[in-house]
């Protein structure tokens, strides 16, 4: 198990990297100190709330500024007394900082919370030995239904309480409350045996401190334009190429009896439909006339005629694309884009195709988004994704490959995916599975709405996951039972501004405890995921460091260039450990100076690229590089993305646009 120090003060997450200007002072040391066994990995810190700079480390000593933005990371340069002397960058010290007012952080990988579409609410455990004997309990069930009653209860619990705090369990945290959970150290041991990682973490809201206190899960934070009214945004996304006249018509046709529906409905201003199409290359065929296009924003019932006219102009395409796959990434990303999702709360895609996508590295991909990359995408901004296939014999070589990767994209924090393969022997058996799925999902989608306009919270989804395999209806109803309840619990915690649980050093178990009670021998589902917090400045390092690997290197690639492969090893590694070193440094390879080995110890989680040996690149097939490849132009096509998505950049009081930090998943790092 790595070490950590215990810190007595309350944490706060570090990975802001330093891109404060501070005010300089007399310093003396050139370079930082270095962690404890290492030769090029510096000591860091984070500030809190109420941080100042000192000129020196006696008590008297003058201020050089008021006041350190929150989330700054400082280096280490020396330590004297109560006092810390610190410096924005790696090649000067600024002045000096009370160390009760900082968080040290030997990495930069933090935790999210994931989606609660079929776990339980994470437990924050006072010590490691509290949660090791949980993990061992003969009766696990019983003892963490104890624990949650306990803490529900409201009555002051023993100061030696084996769980001091746990996730909201009535709401999700606010999405404009911005947290982060900073891995401390970790626990591995029971890893591998279908069990959670133990993990020391901190937890904090940035907001408290600055712009006035608040208490988890009492509200305070600010509502979204969406929060005073729970409403449903349903997209159909639909594939218009040849073989899919039969489910243009059809949805024609369910979005008219859904609207009917509607009209008895006491909310039926509440939920809304759009239509979205997608062909394939025009460039390609130009006889297509669209690769993706927006039919119709969301409408509800009492415009329900200007859908329903856009939808009886839609016809399937008079030629063939120029090969088996579409562009359905295009017409999710169109969808995502072009449509009016801020008016809702509660935001829903559906997507029919026949065909499989065209994926990252494609020439002819609109977007080059890989199926992990526009997962990414849907999830950052808020919309859950199911995917009709439909399994013609037209396409059954094909098939394969389009499930997978259709399940990638819509695969939930549950370990399902929201995927439902439509049996399609004949048109007519297709279309009709089609209805029948799609009027079920939403349908009950509608009965989500129903409920929280109410202020019912459903029943969260069975902790058990389904052994038998289920119709495609029954497949429909579980996903807007497990997507609709995660809606909902974001919705009351935008509403409440519910924030995530304040505590000082604690322990959790990166996966649902309850459902490894419940099922010993599945796989984890997981309850937080690693992510690295990431500069514009460093982002866009990052992007020109990968741009200037590939440019020219597929060749490289397929012929097993060792050490092409080392050079973008060493950049993911740097930007788990310390982004800002990269950032100084974009063109350092660490693999050439062999420091790579202790750059990657002791990180708690790594990414594809970290994760993988000299062995298991030289062993890759031609084909396997040759994914490698479009996965890199994968994550390249995110990059424009993230930097292109002005609403989920945080400045946290920094005025200077490239100071601005996004929570970058480490499955989106090379």
């Amino acid at each position: 198990m790595m070490k950590s120090s215990r810190f007595r003060t309350l944490l706060f997450p570090l990975l802001l990297a330093a891109a404060f200007s501070l005010t300089a002072a007399p310093c003396g040391a050139a370079q930082p100190l270095l962690q404890e066994g290492k030769k090029s990995v510096f000591q860091r810190v984070v500030t809190h709330p109420g941080a100042k700079l000192y000129a020196g480390p006696e008590a008297g000593a003058a201020t050089l500024r008021e006041s350190i933005p929150t989330f700054t990371a400082l280096y280490i340069y020396d330590r004297q007394g109560d006092r810390l002397q610190v410096g924005a960058g790696s090649d000067k010290a600024d002045g000096w900082i009370d160390k009760t007012l900082v968080t040290e952080w030997p990495q930069a990988i933090t935790m999210v919370l994931t989606d609660r579409t079929g776990r339980e609410p994470v437990l924050f455990f006072r010590n490691h030995d509290g949660l090791e004997q949980a993990c061992r309990a003969d009766d696990l069930k019983g003892l963490l239904a104890g624990y949650r009653q306990e803490l529900a209860s409201g009555k002051e619990l023993p100061a030696d309480y084996p769980v001091i705090a746990t996730e909201p369990a009535a709401s999700a945290v606010a999405e404009k409350n911005f947290y982060l959970l900073p891995v401390l150290s970790i626990d591995d041991q029971f890893y591998g045996q279908h069990g959670p990682r133990l993990i020391e973490v901190a937890s904090i809201d940035p907001g408290i401190g600055q712009s006035g206190a608040a208490e988890a899960g009492t509200g305070g934070g600010a509502k979204s334009p969406a929060a005073a009214d729970f409403r449903t945004g349903f997209a159909f996304v639909i594939d218009t190429t040849i073989s899919m006249k039969p489910y243009i018509d059809e949805t024609l046709r369910l979005v008219q009896g859904l609207y009917d529906e509607l009209e008895k409905s006491p909310y039926a201003d509440k939920m809304a439909f759009a239509v979205v199409a997608f062909r394939s290359s025009t460039k390609r065929t130009p006889g297509l006339g669209y690769t993706a296009k927006i039919i119709c924003d969301f409408t509800s019932v009492k415009d329900r005629k200007r859908l329903e006219e856009a939808l009886k102009q839609v016809d399937e395409a008079t030629v063939s694309s120029h090969g088996i796959n579409e562009d359905a990434f295009a017409g999710v990303k169109a969808a995502v884009d072009g449509l009016s999702w801020q008016d809702y709360g509660s935001r829903v895609m559906l997507m029919i195709t026949d065909a499989g996508p065209l994926g990252a590295g494609d020439p002819d991909s609109s977007t080059g988004f890989s199926p992990e990359a526009l997962a990414d995408y849907l999830k950052t901004n808020r919309i859950y994704l199911t995917a009709l296939h439909v399994k013609n014999p037209r396409t059954a070589q094909n098939q394969p490959y389009a499930a997978e990767a259709y399940r990638t994209l819509t695969r939930q924090s549950d370990n399902q995916a929201s995927y439902i393969p439509i049996d399609a022997a004949t048109p007519a058996k297709g279309a009709k599975a089609f209805e029948s799925a799609a009027r079920v999902l939403a349908q009950s989608y509608g009965k989500v709405l129903a409920a929280t306009a109410e202020g019912k919270l459903l029943a969260p989804s069975r902790i058990s996951a389904p052994k038998a395999k289920l119709s495609p209806e029954e497949e429909a109803r579980r996903i807007a039972e497990s997507t609709g309840y995660a809606m909902q619990l974001q919705f009351f915690g935008n509403r409440k501004g519910t924030t995530a649980p304040q505590v000082v050093d604690a322990w959790i178990a990166d996966a649902d405890l309850a459902r490894l009670a419940a099922n010993p021998g599945d796989a984890p589902m997981l309850a937080v995921e690693p992510a690295v917090l990431l500069t514009k400045g460093q982002l866009s390092n990052l992007y020109k460091q990968l741009k200037l690997l590939l440019a020219g290197s597929e060749q490289a690639f397929l012929n097993g260039d060792a050490d092409l492969f080392g050079q973008i090893l060493s950049a993911a590694a740097q930007m788990s450990r310390d982004p800002n070193q990269f950032s100084l440094h974009p063109d350092r390879n660490l693999a050439e100076n062999g420091l790579l080995d202790e750059v990657l110890a002791d990180l708690p989680y790594k990414s594809v690229i970290g994760s993988m040996t000299r062995k298991d690149w030289e062993d890759m097939s031609t084909g396997q590089r040759d994914a490698f490849v479009r996965r890199i132009k994968g994550l390249l096509a995110r990059y424009e993305a993230y930097d292109k998505d002005a609403s989920h950049w945080e400045s946290f009081g920094a005025t200077n646009p490239n100071d601005r930090v996004y929570r970058v998943p480490l499955s989106m790092l090379p």
